[in-house]
């Protein structure tokens, strides 16, 4: 059975530490609590096993440790409609032909100490307009949410505490999509067009990745197939393949 949730604590729930899925739920918790409507999460219980979801706007993350009843599951995407749903494979394998939707793989990559050798932190901006951002990022992401929801979910994010920002040389960006229990998730990378190909982004990266192992946190990254050569070709390991689902 699925039911929204207002009245649960879900930093005590123990399995919510134990993945990216976990962390993910955690992340919009922490930083919107339950009382948004654009923020809703829900509880999935069985006989044997409880799982949570959120649906943040577009965006839909699933944390289970077993199967879920992929009937009522199926029609609950189809109700709340998300872009994107993120889970686990032992869920996501049940969903392969939901209507409207199609897999994409995607590789986890964890970043290694590299130190950057020709990064100038003089270039470094680690509190940039956020329309500056958008802008670079609107470039490269087509499905990017619209102007108004990215400033208010990222703004909002970064006053919790939960995200960072960083523009390189007023050209290139990456994001901390979250950062929990020492674990963080970097995302929207890019670089405008005009830019590209000259180390930017690698180097940006490469810093992020140092300084963050510098103070304890293990780093990781998404990347989709057309993607996943850049990661391996500057040196990040992948570590596991996943799958999402996404509206056609």
């Amino acid at each position: 059975m699925i039911k929204n949730i207002t009245d649960i604590d879900l930093m005590s729930v123990s399995a919510l530490h134990e993945d990216y899925y976990g962390r993910k739920i955690l992340s919009y918790y922490i930083s919107y609590g339950t009382k948004y409507d654009f923020c809703r999460f829900f509880e999935v219980t069985s006989e044997e096993n409880i799982a949570y979801i959120v649906q943040f706007n577009a965006v839909m993350i699933i944390s289970s440790k077993a199967p879920l009843e992929s009937d009522e599951l199926m029609t609950f995407i189809l109700m709340n409609k998300p872009f994107r749903v993120e889970a686990p494979w032992i869920v996501l394998e049940n969903l392969c032909n939901i209507p409207g939707y199609k897999m994409l793989k995607r590789t986890k990559f964890e970043f290694t100490d590299h130190r950057p050798a020709n990064f100038d932190e003089r270039k470094l901006i680690t509190d940039p307009s956020l329309d500056e951002i958008y802008d670079i990022l609107h470039e490269g992401f087509p499905t990017l949410a619209e102007h108004g929801l990215w400033i208010t979910e990222h703004s909002h994010k970064i006053r919790r505490g939960l995200s960072r920002i960083y523009l390189y040389n007023h050209c290139t960006t990456a994001t901390v999509i979250y950062d929990v229990d020492d674990h963080v998730l970097i995302g929207q990378v890019a670089t405008k067009s005009e830019a590209r190909g000259k180390g930017y982004a690698r180097d940006l990266l490469y810093w992020i990745g140092h300084t963050l192992n510098l103070q304890g946190k293990k780093v990781s990254l998404f990347a989709l197939d057309y993607r996943e050569s850049f990661y391996e070709e500057i040196g990040f390991k992948p570590v596991s393949v996943e799958n999402v689902i996404q509206a056609e």
